[in-house]
């Protein structure tokens, strides 16, 4: 019998969207305990050597971390493993480059480029809790772990908060209602954007949000897959090749053969 906590992954059981090949090994990097749950994240390691391209192995990795080179949300994160998750912004102050972690409509994580612009200081967060806590301060508990104390009174779960990363306060807020846009970032539309249009309220179930994206197309899914993104049809954050418009086989058959 296993006694304490897993300590290893094999590489046949890490999550399809890291894009590990079969034969390179036995073994994935298996991520940290972390704000961002194991299947739902990309480990340091995955983001500098396979998506980056700035390593070509696991010790180069640790050479980068080591020299505090590599920082998440304007903290220096040395643990290889680290996970970082959706909206999260990873900066390289050498190289002056920073992105922010987005979902593609495979449901791969895309690392969109945000240059040196103001969205390198703010990130938001989705509210998963909303309570009251020891001798009755008010507080939020973000998508990412972070609890924030005496949010303003409107603020409810689901809602989106836009965070300083400097201060770690609340900026901004948008609530979670129709006539917004949002990102799905589960399902069987993870990655998808557009408008919420509405949503059925399923006592002791499920709630369903219908939302419609700039294409015209219609889908529905459940309510903790769906992240707004902003007020109205403007995002807050810019948003990856593709704008979040998932295509056809068809379609993208022929953007392919358009680009030879």
């Amino acid at each position: 019998m296993a006694r304490g906590p897993k300590k290893h992954l094999k590489r046949i059981n890490a999550p399809k969207h890291w894009m590990l090949d079969k034969l390179t090994g036995n073994w994935a990097p298996r991520p940290s305990t972390g704000p961002h749950k194991l299947r739902e994240c990309l480990p340091l390691t995955i983001l500098l050597r396979n998506r980056l391209k700035y390593a070509l192995t696991g010790k180069e990795v640790q050479a980068i971390c080591m020299q505090r080179l590599i920082k998440i949300d304007g903290k220096v994160r040395t643990d290889t493993n680290y996970p970082a998750g959706f909206m999260d912004v990873v900066s390289m102050e050498k190289t002056k480059e920073n992105f922010r972690l987005l979902l593609d409509t495979k449901g791969r994580f895309s690392l969109h480029s945000i240059g040196e612009s103001l969205e390198t200081k703010f990130k938001l967060c989705r509210v998963k809790r909303q309570e009251l806590g020891f001798r009755g301060v008010p507080y939020v508990v973000t998508h990412d772990g972070r609890t924030i104390r005496y949010p303003d009174p409107d603020i409810k779960v689901n809602d989106t908060v836009k965070v300083d990363l400097e201060t770690g306060k609340i900026t901004e807020f948008v609530k979670f209602e129709a006539g917004n846009v949002a990102m799905i970032t589960g399902g069987n539309n993870i990655g998808r954007v557009g408008v919420i249009t509405s949503r059925d309220r399923h006592e002791g179930g499920f709630d369903i949000v219908h939302v419609k994206d700039n294409a015209g197309h219609s889908f529905a899914t459940r309510i903790s897959n769906v992240f707004v993104i902003g007020k109205g049809n403007k995002p807050w954050v810019s948003l990856p090749k593709g704008k979040g418009i998932k295509l056809s086989v068809q379609e993208e058959r022929s953007l392919r053969l358009q680009k030879k």
